[in-house]
């Protein structure tokens, strides 16, 4: 019976000393993560806020812009998926016609120049030959 009371003594101390160690002493820190690495519930929930955001400034550009963090997809497929999501997580009616709105709105967007703008890399040209012309030396 000692040996059992124990055994199940240094098992509880070697957990507790895991989770000290992992929790306090060396946590895992996330760096530079992006918004494809969360769970798709959360993914709805940003879109989401994309949407509450475009609701109230009416700025479909920079809800494009904020869509952008999630890839190469067009934003209004972005925000079709989300809507899907949160009909199937039962988000509120609400919710739904807010990324309906948004959606929408998406389906006529076309992208303002500072838009595109913002899509192409720091120091890159934006069209093929057209980086330091007319400087000269």
């Amino acid at each position: 019976m000692a040996r059992r009371i124990g055994f199940i003594i240094a098992i509880l101390v070697g957990l507790a000393a895991g989770l000290y160690y992992g929790w306090v002493v060396n946590p895992v820190n996330y760096v530079d993560t992006t918004i494809d690495t969360l769970r798709p519930d959360y993914q709805t929930d940003y879109v989401l806020m994309v949407a509450e955001a475009y609701h109230a400034n009416g700025d479909l550009d920079l809800a494009a812009r904020r869509l952008a963090q999630f890839g190469d997809d067009e934003p209004v497929l972005i925000t079709r998926q989300a809507h899907l999501l949160a009909r199937q997580y039962g988000y509120s009616a609400g919710d739904l016609v807010l990324l309906d709105e948004m959606a929408l709105a998406f389906q006529t967007w076309t992208p303002q120049p500072a838009y595109a703008a913002t899509l192409t890399p720091a120091g890159a040209a934006s069209t093929p030959g057209t980086a330091d012309q007319g400087a000269g030396p």
